[in-house]
């Protein structure tokens, strides 16, 4: 009986560390596969940054574009109202001009008459501030 017992004790002890080598190697693998996975989870999430660096660089050259366009369509609504506004305080201006050339030909006979008849019909008085006995 003693025989048998060292005999299974024997097996046992070579039993048990093939099976934690076993073991091991199982834990070894496992432990690879899950590094497998977190590095291609750390890769995906890499490339969706990057994605979405991609995706908003897009978005934010198409708002520059079309902000663009709108400040070029605002601007050209607003220069071009000053451009008629020029147009016509020019009109105005020389519509102005022409009505002031036009009165001044039509009366400048007339001023020219009664600025002579003044000068050539001077009747001399003293002022009303000068005494009288002092010229």
């Amino acid at each position: 009986m003693a025989s048998l017992r060292r005999t299974r004790a024997r097996r046992g002890l070579h039993a048990p560390r093939a099976q934690n080598s076993q073991g091991i190697q199982t834990l070894l693998e496992a432990e690879k596969e899950a590094g497998k996975i977190v590095t291609k989870a750390r890769q995906y999430r890499l490339q969706r940054l990057k994605d979405a660096r991609t995706e908003a660089a897009k978005e934010i050259e198409l708002l520059k574009a079309q902000k663009t366009r709108e400040f070029q369509d605002f601007e050209k609504q607003f220069t071009g109202d000053s451009d008629e506004s020029v147009q016509k305080a020019h009109q105005q201006t020389e519509a102005s001009l022409a009505e002031i050339a036009a009165a001044v030909a039509k009366n400048k006979d007339a001023v020219i008459q009664k600025l002579l008849a003044t000068i050539v019909q001077c009747e001399p008085k003293a002022h009303s501030n000068a005494k009288p006995g002092k010229v």
